[in-house]
């Protein structure tokens, strides 16, 4: 049985992207849910996740680019006086890597927000990163060593073709190259961390070559050309602009949103052979 995993992202971001996500489970293919747990509309997310026990609901890590658990004074080397972590990746990440008291302080709030999201009731289903940042060395590590006490059973792991992507898409071919090189090296260290943990991943995972353009046209082009048996596509869908504009033009979440619902997207992925399944795939052999 070849299974296929639709995860919509930043679930609780705004009430745009929460309507969206309960309409694509509701009508259209969607299956899981990545939970920014604190962000302005999670409360409203977690209502719309209750009402749909069949919605398969994830942490959307948040450690980059938006709201902290724990207040200023217990992270003060992680966040402003917002208590928002700063939106640069590449100097973020050196500071999680290099500085000791950074790195306590990070492991204290990924912590947080996973016994935040254990309060909620909700079954955890999966984890990710805003922005990836999930796939960060140590956040990875730490995510792994508390997997057993938050039953962590699958984070994702971004791999997808290259050559793939640029047959559907030619644009800005050459930083798609540079985010393949990086994002295969980060996924040959999480897949050693992970097996040994005992976590589960995905064969493939499509999206990030194609941030803001999950469309219909790319999923019907994508889908049949799939070869491998446990897949996840994850996407951006909101019900109206501009709930993401760091994402693209500002109809890529409506637009995202009606691939979703889409009857032609539903056809094409039976046609297939896929069934649709929750982003938890079969669990990998412990690396000998």
């Amino acid at each position: 049985m070849r299974r296929l995993a639709i995860t919509g992202d930043d679930f609780g971001l705004s009430r745009e992207v929460n309507r969206a996500i309960a309409e694509a489970y509701d009508h259209g293919v969607l299956t899981g849910a990545s939970l920014m747990i604190n962000e302005a509309a999670a409360a409203e997310a977690i209502s719309l996740a209750r009402a749909r026990p069949a919605l398969s609901v994830g942490l959307h890590l948040v450690v980059l680019d938006g709201r902290a658990t724990l207040p200023r004074a217990a992270i003060p080397r992680l966040v402003g006086s917002g208590g928002r972590f700063p939106s640069g990746a590449f100097a973020t990440g050196l500071r999680y890597q290099f500085s000791r008291e950074t790195r306590r302080q990070l492991a204290r709030e990924i912590r947080a927000q996973l016994e935040r999201f254990a309060h909620t009731g909700l079954p955890l289903s999966h984890v990710d990163g805003h922005h990836h940042m999930h796939l960060h060395p140590f956040v990875l590590e730490t995510l792994a060593d508390l997997a057993g006490r938050f039953g962590i059973r699958s984070i994702r792991l971004p791999s997808e073709e290259l050559g793939l992507a640029l047959s559907l898409d030619l644009r800005n071919a050459a930083t798609r190259t540079l985010w393949t090189l990086v994002f295969r090296l980060l996924r040959q260290h999480g897949e050693k961390r992970l097996r040994a943990a005992g976590i589960q991943f995905a064969d493939r995972v499509y999206g990030l070559l194609a941030t803001g353009r999950v469309r219909e046209s790319y999923l019907l082009a994508l889908i049949p050309r799939i070869r491998s048996e446990d897949v996840e596509i994850y996407c951006h869908p909101a019900a109206a602009p501009p709930a993401q504009p760091f994402l693209g033009p500002p109809d890529s979440g409506p637009l995202e949103l009606a691939a979703l619902v889409s009857e032609r997207v539903r056809d094409a992925i039976a046609r297939s052979g896929f069934v649709l399944a929750r982003p938890a795939p079969t669990l990998r052999r412990s690396a000998r």
